[in-house]
């Protein structure tokens, strides 16, 4: 397996010391204090951290749909787009027509869009489907068509917040494969976030464990399995279960 470094391949997302803070007076918020993180080109990292640790805060920053309180987030002339829990498809489009909303802002020609959402539906295994509705779909599906729109932004960095934690194991697993497939015929770089361990060993390159609020880097983990990997293989387990124990230690120290 080749390694990665910044100096071959780029820097794709820069955070660098970032604090985030809301409220004012009395009612104010640590959401994250002086957190850095890199993800290269072509990295997938996996965020982990006990709930309310500022990980969906993160995204939005490097999303630019918010701006930190103090520090730098920079995506270095990359294009970023952004995946949910919820695939949140407007149920009065068809699927087609939920691909085409990026394409539509950007000033896409129509017959360029309706050529790029059957690119991008084969891509993510829908070909076929373009006219169906929403509500014709598991929820698996309406994930694909959710990553569908998010590429049709002809994104190089995903942001992916939980996106496969309302899926049953089966389907999780199953798109666990397709998007590393997609991640690597496109290559992508990629920050996401989870609260199943196994999932960010699973995935990623590298797991950042966020500290309890505010969050901070507290551990970075490197992943040394192959891929393709099995999120129920022995190795991933065993990885899985040093990350638990310190995510465990992190959040009992702060339970009482």
């Amino acid at each position: 397996m080749s390694v990665l470094t910044a100096e071959s391949v780029g820097t794709a997302v820069s955070i660098d010391d970032v604090t985030k803070v809301f409220g004012r007076g009395q009612h104010t918020l640590t959401a994250i204090d002086g957190l850095s993180i890199t993800v290269r080109q072509g990295e997938f990292v996996s965020i982990l951290g006990a709930s309310g640790c500022g990980k969906s805060t993160l995204l939005s920053l490097v999303a630019g749909l918010d701006e930190p309180t103090a520090g730098t987030v920079s995506v270095n002339g990359h294009r970023v787009s952004m995946m949910f829990q919820e695939a949140a498809l407007f149920p009065w489009l068809t699927v087609g027509g939920n691909i085409e909303v990026p394409m539509k802002v950007r000033g896409v020609a129509k017959s360029e869009r309706r050529r790029r959402v059957e690119e991008l539906l084969d891509l993510v295994r829908l070909g076929g489907f373009a006219r169906k509705r929403p509500h014709e779909l598991s929820g698996g599906m309406r994930q694909r068509v959710a990553l569908a729109r998010a590429l049709a932004q002809d994104t190089d960095v995903l942001l992916m917040d939980e996106p496969f934690g309302a899926l049953d194991a089966m389907t999780r697993d199953i798109l666990h494969d397709e998007l590393e497939r997609i991640w690597r015929e496109r290559g992508l770089s990629v920050l996401f976030v989870t609260h199943n361990v196994r999932e960010a060993v699973r995935l990623g390159d590298r797991v950042v464990l966020l500290s309890s609020r505010p969050g901070r880097v507290m551990e970075e983990f490197a992943v040394t399995g192959r891929r393709p990997r099995r999120i129920d293989s022995a190795e991933i387990a065993e990885q899985a279960a040093v990350i638990t124990d310190r995510l465990r230690a992190e959040v009992s120290r702060h339970a009482f």
